[in-house]
């Protein structure tokens, strides 16, 4: 009997790791180098996880870690979009 895995995501602040339904994707486009939240599994790239929760975001955003691992600086209109979507 085959069963079907579910697999886990670390979040990149507090390295907990949770299944993707509980995680903010956020991703470097490989085509046009644009960082994107990744809602809908759509965009493929570089991609790093977050925590839906305040703490994990500002400490990630504090420590540049999200920049860190996607080598690409944020823009403050990527920032407001995290924000909004934790607010849902």
């Amino acid at each position: 009997m085959q069963q079907n895995k579910k697999f886990l995501r670390q979040c990149s602040d507090c390295k907990k790791l949770k299944s993707k339904e509980e995680l903010i994707r956020i991703t470097r486009d490989n085509k046009t180098k644009e960082i994107k939240i990744n809602t809908n599994n759509k965009i493929y790239g570089r991609s790093v996880y977050i925590c839906k929760n305040v703490e994990c975001l500002e400490n990630a955003l504090k420590k540049k870690k999200i920049e860190k691992l996607l080598s690409s600086n944020l823009t403050e209109n990527i920032k407001e979009e995290l924000y909004t979507v934790l607010k849902k």
